[in-house]
């Protein structure tokens, strides 16, 4: 709950521009469009209840779509919502400006403008609010794996809603020992974002901060439901993959750093995008115990560091 209530406080209007230029403009051309066909009604013409209903709705639907963007990032999901709300208030904008000019018999293209697009918003917004619905529920069952079988909340990284690195070890062991007794497949990936310390000195350790809990919510949105995402330390994930090999485990930490590559991120300081990469190394484990399953990882880790450091020295 804290890390939501701390990105609803993230300036994010910035990284929206330019939808809200588009919805601008898009009003404007339906309103130059019938001031330009059309003659201004006569104050005695004027609907009151039709103006107070329709205006009050689109005002409020300029309402809901603030709070979207200035509370989600750049994605596929808020481009659904956004474009829902944004054809809801063009129909019911094209329906007000009707109450005030009154446009000749033989025009008939105002029909579409004031009709056309509202229907296609509540499909839009239809398929947003159900993408938007699997988003929470892939967020809400890793929120629950964490509870898994500890209750201690002194083991839960205080930035992240992610267990730390105490909690990855006790459950990794936990973890191994299922798969021993089950003879199945039990692995592990860790994830490291590369040059966040250059974020840090840059942006300042509040933008770190706040990239760290973006990351959180991307990463947990490309696992399973019985995958497991800690916090191991600074800028470093650990995720315990049950009844997962080795083939399958490099799958996933490959698609994580395709995913993070891809975030659209934007600083709070001037909205500009950050360009991100991680390294992900991934291990199956063999007959051995946490520490060691995590030593070999970090060792994996350190030689892939320093393939990345050569490649781009």
């Amino acid at each position: 709950m804290r890390l939501f209530q701390k990105l609803q406080t993230v300036p994010m209007l910035t990284s929206h521009r330019v939808k809200l230029a588009v919805l601008f403009v898009a009003a404007n051309i339906g309103l130059m469009l019938h001031l330009l066909n059309g003659d201004i009604k006569p104050l005695s013409a004027w609907d009151w209840l039709d103006i107070a209903g329709e205006g009050g709705s689109a005002l409020l639907l300029l309402v809901w779509i603030w709070l979207l963007l200035k509370s989600r990032p750049a994605g596929y999901v808020t481009n659904l919502l956004f474009l829902g709300l944004g054809c809801l208030f063009f129909s019911l904008f094209m329906d007000v400006v009707d109450e005030f000019v009154a446009l000749p018999d033989e025009i008939t293209w105002d029909g579409w403008l004031e009709s056309g697009p509202m229907p296609a918003g509540f499909v839009l917004l239809t398929l947003g609010i159900f993408h938007w619905h699997k988003e929470q529920l892939a967020i809400n069952e890793q929120m629950r794996n964490r509870e898994r079988l500890f209750r201690e909340h002194r083991q839960f990284d205080k930035l992240t809603p992610l267990g730390d690195a105490h909690y990855l070890r006790k459950q990794l062991e936990l973890a191994l020992g299922e798969a021993e007794q089950a003879r199945l497949p039990v692995s592990v990936v860790m994830v490291d974002m590369d040059g966040f310390a250059n974020i840090n000195r840059d942006y300042g350790h509040k933008e770190g901060d706040r990239l760290l809990q973006v990351l959180t919510q991307q990463i947990l949105l490309n696992l399973r439901q019985h995958d497991l995402l800690c916090r191991l330390a600074g800028d470093r994930f650990a995720l315990i993959l049950p009844h997962t090999g080795a083939s399958q485990a490099q799958l996933l930490a490959e698609e994580l750093q395709k995913s993070i590559q891809h975030l659209a991120y934007k600083s709070s300081r001037q909205g500009e995008r950050l360009y991100l990469s991680a390294t992900a190394v991934a291990a199956m484990a063999r007959e051995e115990d946490a520490e060691t399953l995590l030593y070999r990882l970090n060792i994996a880790m350190a030689k892939a560091k320093q393939t990345l450091e050569v490649r781009h020295g």
